[in-house]
């Protein structure tokens, strides 16, 4: 009889050879896992700094994929990652497990359980870890852990195949610079990221790659609350100028008389308050990066400076005629329509074509699928660790009902309403629970997500809206990619699914999806 652990790890040494999407790969991975060990729920998660993130899961809440768990704040994960060895947790543990209220088809407590963690080393440093969960507390007793660890050297195979094919392998001391990059930019907090698995999420990653390792300016834009800052962050570390200053600017957020002194400084006595000289941004950035927020809000006399800063890298500050010399990167973002501000006088055509070198739209939430719900364990998990709470969940209602609202706030908006939701969700109680549910009632979008339902067409439940000047072609091209788009979020990327679910043939659905540009 053929051993489980050779059942189990065939698959995976087939798909070593295979290009497959991430996503694809690890998903495998831990289908192949439970094959080997049947459980409830078990996750993949990659060790970045002190923080757990979790890559693929299985048997657990789909937002548990957007959630960031600190080693610190979960003393179950940080006793796996402690050991070289598979670390088993008895019965009567009571270490407060990380997915308590998480695994899907337990509405209480997570009490008397098997749970099973193992590491994972790339080149033997260490990676990330394996975890698995039964609901039967004598599931893994029997478990050889030999078995496990050699499952485990496989799995760590398949890690290293996948950053090596999709190109995101680094040295370990490039982690170290970056890491300390994010921490100056983002002042001290660690490292903010762009968080999602949609097939939109995805090419906009792609596109962050791309124009990251070229010199060109960059203008982001989008709606607000869109997260065009994060973007921006993520170009420049993706870019040779990673070690050098991100330096940001808010445009909107300054008096007109102060913008230019701010962006390229001024000398002492240049006007009333000026008693001493100092640099300005640009000069602060010099070898890095420049972020303009709400670069539309500059005044007229203002851009034309900056055009010229733009053109030859020269400036001066205000009150002085020296000339500073600066190699900075531009990029640029705006929830303004920057052709039409052209066309009404309000923006320089010049500085707009110079700005717009890579036009770069960030989507809204509401065209991102379930990417929703990943954002939301972002916040919960945010809003856990802030809160002092043991474990905060969202009920599947509450996941339909975010699943169903139009976000016009987009990330913005959905990161307030985390909060809110779990400030009100706690008032309900005496004293704080173990778990805390956030209930669809807590989160106040019932009504407007009705509404929405009410709108939309029975036959797909996605309504067809025509823009102002749209023809019926550009309509129902817009549709079409909508559709296919979600269908291909639901099914993970595969297309044969996605064409079950839509009943069109695998091979029109190809030259369909290519015609319209999603492949």
């Amino acid at each position: 009889m053929t051993h489980p652990l050779m059942l189990s790890l065939v698959p995976l040494v087939a798909d070593l050879s295979r290009e497959l999407p991430d996503h694809e790969r690890y998903r495998r991975l831990l289908r192949s896992l439970r094959q080997f060990l049947p459980c409830d729920a078990v996750a993949l998660l990659k060790l970045e700094d002190d923080v757990l993130v979790p890559l693929s899961v299985e048997g657990l809440s789909p937002d548990t994929l957007g959630r960031r768990f600190r080693l610190g704040e979960h003393p179950r994960l940080d006793l796996i990652v402690q050991n070289r060895e598979p670390t088993r947790f008895s019965t009567d543990c009571e270490l407060p497990d990380p997915y308590d209220g998480l695994v899907a088809g337990v509405h209480g407590h997570l009490e008397v359980h098997d749970c099973l963690g193992c590491p994972l080393f790339v080149q033997d440093a260490l990676w990330g870890v394996i975890t698995l969960d039964s609901l039967d507390p004598a599931r893994f007793g029997s478990v050889d852990l030999g078995d496990l660890q050699a499952f485990a050297s496989l799995a760590a195979a398949t890690v290293m195949a996948s950053e090596r094919i999709s190109h995101l392998a680094r040295s370990v001391e490039d982690q170290r610079q970056l890491a300390e990059v994010y921490k100056r930019a983002a002042g001290g907090r660690g490292p903010r990221e762009l968080i999602g698995q949609s097939a939109v999420h995805r090419r906009l990653q792609q596109e962050i790659q791309l124009v990251g390792n070229s010199p060109l300016t960059v203008l982001i834009t989008g709606e607000t609350g869109v997260g065009k800052e994060l973007v921006a962050e993520a170009i420049h570390l993706q870019s040779p100028r990673a070690q050098r200053a991100l330096i940001s600017l808010n445009c909107a957020a300054l008096p007109e008389l102060l913008v230019e002194s701010e962006l390229f400084g001024h000398v002492k006595g240049a006007f009333s308050g000026a008693v001493s000289g100092r640099s300005g941004k640009f000069e602060l950035a010099d070898g890095g990066t420049i972020f303009l927020d709400e670069v539309g809000e500059l005044p007229l006399p203002v851009q034309s400076t900056l055009l010229r800063v733009l053109q030859n890298g020269q400036l001066q500050r205000v009150g002085s005629d020296q000339e500073h010399q600066v190699d900075v990167r531009i990029i640029a973002a705006t929830n303004r329509d920057l052709a039409e501000e052209v066309r009404a006088g309000r923006f320089r055509a010049d500085l707009y074509h110079r700005l717009s070198v890579y036009p770069l739209v960030v989507p809204p939430l509401r065209e991102r699928g379930r990417d929703v719900l990943l954002m939301a364990g972002y916040f919960l998990e945010e809003n856990r660790a802030r809160m002092g709470l043991r474990s905060l969940r969202i009920s599947p209602e509450a996941q339909a009902v975010l699943l169903g609202y139009s976000w016009p706030g987009n990330v913005r908006e959905l990161e307030h309403l985390i909060s809110r939701a779990v400030l009100k969700a706690l008032s309900g109680h005496r004293e704080r629970p173990r778990i805390l549910t956030i209930e669809a009632s807590a989160l106040g979008l019932e009504d407007e997500v009705s509404l929405a339902a009410a709108a939309a067409p029975l036959s797909t439940g996605t309504p067809l809206l025509m823009k102002s000047g749209q023809g019926l072609k550009e309509a129902v091209d817009g549709f079409q990619t909508q559709l296919i788009n979600e269908a291909l979020d639901r099914h993970n990327g595969k297309w044969a699914d996605v064409a079950r679910e839509l009943n069109v043939d695998r091979a029109n659905l190809s030259r369909l999806a290519k015609r319209l540009g999603i492949r």
